[in-house]
């Protein structure tokens, strides 16, 4: 009994941590007894129309050039039916105290202008919305004319061609997306209600903000939110979060990086009462700055600044390298100047470093490429995506701490074989980044929904482990990695190195039975390819078409051409069964198809066994004796007994008893899959598996495909 008592499976334990973040949502209303340059109702005015055709505009209206010619030539100006000029468009939980009346530009001033001198960050002033979140996020946009002008289609005037309607281009869940709006703007007393540029005459940022509203159903819906939100739609980036008082040492390091890379960054302070709206510096607490620069000055040391701006429009700031502090006074004509002059009007103010990092409670960064921020060198990537849903009752089994139900959660395998190409380090790993992102949940505001806790685990599975793991797995076996922290964000992203293998993410909420849906983005960093390598990218990309996977009839193509490229290899290519069983063995999503990274994997386990097979290949006429398949066989690392080795001597071997290439591959493909299957099922490693009906025909699968 008590030997028995040690051999009892004892649960794991694993501790899952939470974290729940206040959305940055200030307007001007904030602080009554403040000294702000505008006035205004205490009122939010936004609203919410529910309709899902919004997000697909240009499958439903045709496109942005067939509606503003059809509307130049009736003379007619565009009115945009999907996002009415009423209050189903402003609000969907107050109506507005004050009169809105929706104006076209022209009937606001005149010569309206749609950008004037280019679009800058002046030109994003914060009206009665709680959107500074966005209009943080805009202003770091403006510092790149690229990513502003995916976003901005710059062709676009009040003059030439003018039918009352503009177009924006967002990164959606994935894709780009157009949004469509025609030009009435919500005013009061002839002045706009929402975001406005200082100049009276300009209004991109009105009508950029009227498009991210209709994305997302009304103008209510943008109030409150994350900068790292409107990030990403603005540049389909990897997004990162960082609590300032647990930052990296190198966090100056890796901003200043960030920024030279084309990075967006934003910060925010934590609200800690409702009665401290303001720090005695006079930043304002739940309210989104941008991050425009970072400098170095000489003072008796080097003194490192940060450069921020409020889309208030101006400055509140009154601590050290405010305007006309002391400080200024301390560094050098050259250095103040410098710092002076790339400060635009009054919206942006300096302060040093370390009372950035003091006074500021998070960071919000966005960066174009998952390229690590701590080194100089620049990587490939390539991403899989996939999309799925939590379902109660059925796929939403929350998080570790509910071990009863996490089983349920929607599995998504990985596999990983491309090590890192870092020769200052011993570890055999690769590298990794996850992005879970939680969909639609601003669009639902409306119903009271709000983002979710959300955060996954990764587990290190067995090759060819292809069925949905049970509870008993998870029970006794632990994460291999996992995020930090579940969150409210719309996103968590991870980093991470792990060994080459075979992987399962888990996407979940923090707590059971909530519903919603999710996109899981999985970026792995590419090594640099080799020249070998480029060919066969080229060939594979020529023949894979738009979707870049390939079927069984389209590998054999791309594999007679890629063998016609080594003459090594005697051979006209491999048989449709061969490419069949490839497949079977190669495919980790379950698409019926090979993507590039599992077709390079492929190959890279054919060349493992051509080395073996040239070996046997005696005289050199691409084929070997059924004799000499045994010990091939063995080499490949596949022990069997007498009978299988009889067995692949009938199966294989032609009349002469010799094995082509083409079966000896074949066989190879299909040993491979038993055994990855068999390991699959045997738990203990002890080389004894039982197995079910079902599973029988999982690893049967393996012999004939």
């Amino acid at each position: 009994m008590g030997d028995k008592k040690h051999n009892v499976k004892v649960p794991l334990v694993e501790e899952t941590k939470v974290n729940v973040l206040y959305e940055t949502e200030t307007s001007l209303q904030l602080d009554a007894k403040a000294d702000y340059p505008y006035t205004g109702s205490n009122s939010i005015y936004s609203a919410i129309l529910n309709r899902n055709e919004a997000v697909k505009d240009a499958k439903r209206l045709k496109t942005f050039l067939e509606l503003r010619d059809k509307y130049v030539k009736k003379k007619v100006l565009f009115e945009d039916p999907l996002f009415p000029a009423n209050d189903s468009s402003l609000f969907y939980s107050r109506k507005p105290s004050m009169k809105i009346d929706w104006k076209r530009p022209s009937e606001i001033c005149e010569n309206p202008q749609f950008i004037i001198d280019g679009a800058n960050r002046t030109d994003i002033c914060q009206g009665e919305l709680g959107d500074c979140w966005l209009l943080a996020a805009i202003a770091c946009l403006t510092l790149s004319e690229k990513l502003l002008y995916r976003v901005i289609p710059p062709d676009q005037s009040f003059t030439e061609n003018y039918a009352g309607i503009f177009h924006f281009q967002f990164w959606r869940y994935g894709e780009w997306i157009d949004v469509v709006v025609d030009d009435r703007i919500p005013t009061c007393n002839n002045q706009l209600v929402f975001t406005k540029s200082f100049r009276d005459n300009e209004f991109w940022s009105a009508l950029l903000e009227k498009a991210y509203a209709k994305l997302h159903g009304s103008y209510e819906a943008l109030k409150g939110g994350n900068t790292l939100e409107a990030m990403e739609d603005f540049t389909g980036g990897v997004t990162e979060y960082f609590e300032l008082s647990e930052a990296p040492k190198e966090l100056y390091k890796i901003m200043k990086k960030a920024l030279e890379r084309g990075s967006l960054m934003g910060c925010s302070i934590d609200v800690s009462s409702e009665l401290e709206t303001r720090t005695e510096q006079g930043l304002v607490r739940g309210h989104a700055y941008s991050i425009i620069s970072l400098e170095e000055v000489s003072k008796d040391t080097r003194i490192r600044l940060i450069r921020l701006r409020n889309p208030w429009g101006f400055v509140l700031w009154k601590g050290a390298w405010s305007a006309n502090s002391k400080e200024w006074s301390t560094i050098s004509i050259a250095d103040r100047e410098n710092l002076k002059k790339q400060t635009i009007e009054g919206s942006e103010f300096w302060m040093s470093f370390d009372d950035f990092t003091k006074n500021f409670t998070k960071l919000e960064m966005c960066n174009l490429t998952p390229d690590t921020l701590q080194g100089d060198e620049r990587h490939s990537w390539t991403v899989s995506v996939h999309e799925g849903r939590w379902v109660r009752g059925s796929s939403a089994g929350g998080c570790r701490n509910f071990p009863d139900t996490f089983w349920t959660n929607p599995q998504y395998r990985l596999q990983l074989y491309e090590e890192d190409d870092d020769p200052e380090d011993d570890e055999v790993a690769c590298t990794l980044v996850v992005a879970l992102m939680q969909k639609g949940r601003r669009m639902q505001r409306h119903q009271g929904a709000m983002f979710l806790t959300i955060g996954f685990s990764i587990y290190e599975v067995m090759c060819g482990q292809n069925q949905h793991l049970q509870k008993d797995f998870f029970l006794y076996t632990a994460s291999k990695a996992k995020c930090k922290t579940y969150i409210n964000l719309r996103e968590v992203t991870e980093r991470f190195r792990l060994p080459p293998g075979e992987y399962v993410v888990i996407p979940t909420t923090f707590k059971p039975h909530e519903e919603g849906e999710f996109i899981l983005r999985q970026k792995l960093l590419q090594p640099e390819e080799t020249e070998e390598e480029k060919q066969f990218r080229v060939i594979y990309q020529q023949i894979a078409g738009e979707d870049m996977q390939i079927c069984a009839n389209e590998l054999k193509t791309i594999m007679k051409n890629v063998l016609s490229k080594h003459s090594d290899i005697k051979t006209e290519g491999f048989s449709l069964e061969t490419c069949r069983s490839m497949i079977a063995l190669m495919d980790t999503d379950g698409t019926g198809k090979l993507n590039l990274q599992e077709f390079k994997h492929l190959w890279k386990k054919i060349k493992e066994w051509q080395l073996i097979f040239k070996r046997y290949d005696k005289d050199k006429n691409c084929s070997i004796s059924s004799f000499e398949m045994r010990n091939a066989v063995n080499d490949a690392g596949f022990h069997l007994n007498k009978q299988l080795y009889d067995i692949i001597a009938m199966r294989y071997a032609d009349e002469h008893l010799n094995i082509d290439f083409d079966s000896y591959i074949c066989c190879f493909v299909r040993l491979e899959g038993m055994f990855r299957a068999f390991n699959a099922f045997d738990k203990d490693g002890d080389g004894i598996i039982k197995l079910n009906v079902l599973e029988v025909s999982h690893i049967l699968i393996f012999a004939i495909l």
